[in-house]
C-alpha cells in the first residue's frame, strides 16, 4: 500500500508533515542541506531580534552624527572611515538568500520582538529575500505587575496586525501557553492576520550560579514528555480554526508525530531531537509514520489529520477536566524498596 505523507501548511505544500525548527542546525547552508537530504519538508531559519537591529539602527544613527555640530568647512574629511562590515541582519537577509538557492524545501525566515518599532520593516526584507513564510516568535515575559492580562493580549495582536500589513507572504505565529484563555487568544492572532500558529513557544528559564550568584541562562533540550501540551490544545483548536497548526515541543519520535497529527496537527516542528540525534534522524521519523499508517491502512497524511481531536472522539471532554480525574484516578505509585 503507497501512503501519501504530503500535508498543506500556511498553503505550502510539503512532502511530509516534519519540519525542522530554528535551531543551531538550522543557522548554516551546509546543515540545511543535510536536512533536506534526510526528508526534512521546510526549515524555519534562527530567528533575527528586535534588539539586534535596533542596536544596528542606533549603531549607524551614531557614526551619521558624528561630528554634526562641527563647522561645514571643517566637514570634508573629517568622518573617520568606517569599516565595510556585515551586520547581523544583512547576514540574516543573505542566509534566507541561500538556503532559497539551495534548497527545494520551503524557508520560513523568523522574527522575534516583543514592540511594534521600525524592526518590523525587515519582514519585507525577509519577503524580499526569498522567505516563504515568516514565523513571528513574540518571546515576552510580562513581568510589569501594572500590566494587565489584556493589555498583555494587546501587544501580541497589534504585532501581528502590522507585521501582516507589511507582506504578503504567509504569517505565522509562536504562540505563549501562558494565556489565560488560549483559544480565545489563538482566534484572535487569526483574525489580526496570521495564517498559522505554532503551539507552543518553550520560554528558557535562568538559573542561578551558586559559586558567583550570577542569574544565568540555562538551556535545557525538551523531553517527549512536553508534547503533551501542544498534542491537547491543537485536539481542542482544530475545530474551531481553519488556519495551519503546528506543534512544537516535546515530539521526539515518530509516535509523538503521529499523535500529534491525529490531534489536528498539520505540520511537526523538531529541534531538540535533531540536536540529539543529527540531521539524518528526520527518515527515522518519516520511517517510523509511514509504517504505522501503513498498518493501520491511512491512504495519507490528509485522512490522518484531526482523527483524534476533540470534535471526533466518543467524549470530548477528555481533553478537559474529565481527562485530570481520569489520571488521578488511575494512577497506581510503584512499590517502595529501600
Amino acid at each position: 500500500m503507497s501512503v501519501d505523507l504530503r500535508t498543506t501548511y500556511l498553503g505550502l505544500e510539503l512532502n511530509n508533515p516534519i519540519v525542522a525548527s530554528a535551531s543551531p542546525l538550522t543557522g548554516h547552508v551546509e546543515s540545511l542541506k543535510r536536512l533536506e537530504e534526510a526528508g526534512v519538508a521546510a526549515v524555519v531559519l534562527p530567528s533575527l531580534f528586535e534588539e539586534q537591529i535596533e542596536h544596528e539602527r542606533m549603531e549607524s544613527y551614531a557614526v551619521q552624527e558624528l561630528g554634526s555640530g562641527a563647522f561645514a568647512e571643517a566637514m570634508s574629511g573629517y568622518f573617520p572611515d568606517v569599516p565595510a562590515t556585515v551586520s547581523r541582519s544583512e547576514a540574516h537577509l543573505d542566509l534566507i538568500a541561500q538556503a532559497k538557492r539551495a534548497l527545494s524545501v520551503p524557508v520560513i525566515a523568523s522574527l522575534n520582538g516583543t514592540t511594534v518599532g521600525g524592526w518590523l520593516a525587515y519582514a519585507e526584507a525577509m519577503q524580499e529575500a526569498g522567505a516563504d513564510a515568516i514565523e513571528l516568535n513574540v518571546y515576552f515575559v510580562p513581568a510589569d505587575p501594572t500590566e494587565t492580562s489584556a493589555q498583555v493580549e494587546e501587544r501580541y495582536v497589534n504585532l501581528v496586525q502590522v507585521l501582516a500589513s507589511r507582506i504578503s507572504i504567509p504569517l505565522t505565529v509562536k504562540m505563549s501557553p501562558f494565556f489565560s484563555a488560549p483559544a480565545n487568544m489563538a482566534l484572535r492572532l487569526i483574525d489580526a492576520g496570521a495564517h498559522g500558529l505554532v503551539l507552543f513557544n518553550r520560554f528558557m528559564q535562568p538559573d542561578i550560579d551558586l559559586e558567583t550568584l550570577a542569574v544565568t541562562p540555562n538551556i535545557q533540550l525538551s523531553t517527549p514528555a512536553e508534547v503533551r501540551l501542544p498534542l491537547r490544545w491543537i485536539a481542542i483548536l482544530r475545530e474551531h480554526v481553519t488556519a495551519s497548526l503546528a506543534a512544537t515541543t516535546g515530539a521526539h519520535t515518530s509516535e509523538d508525530v503521529t499523535k500529534l497529527l491525529l490531534a489536528g496537527a498539520d505540520a511537526v516542528c523538531i529541534a531538540s531531537a535533531l540536536l540529539r540525534n543529527g540531521p539524518g534522524y528526520v527518515e527515522r521519523l518519516t520511517s517510523g509514520l509511514r509504517t504505522w499508517m501503513t498498518e493501520r491502512e491511512y491512504a495519507s497524511v490528509e485522512q490522518l489529520k484531526g482523527s483524534v481531536a476533540r470534535a471526533a472522539v466518543q467524549d470530548p471532554n477528555a481533553y478537559e477536566r474529565a481527562n485530570y480525574m481520569s489520571a488521578l484516578t488511575s494512577f497506581t505509585p510503584r512499590p517502595h524498596t529501600p
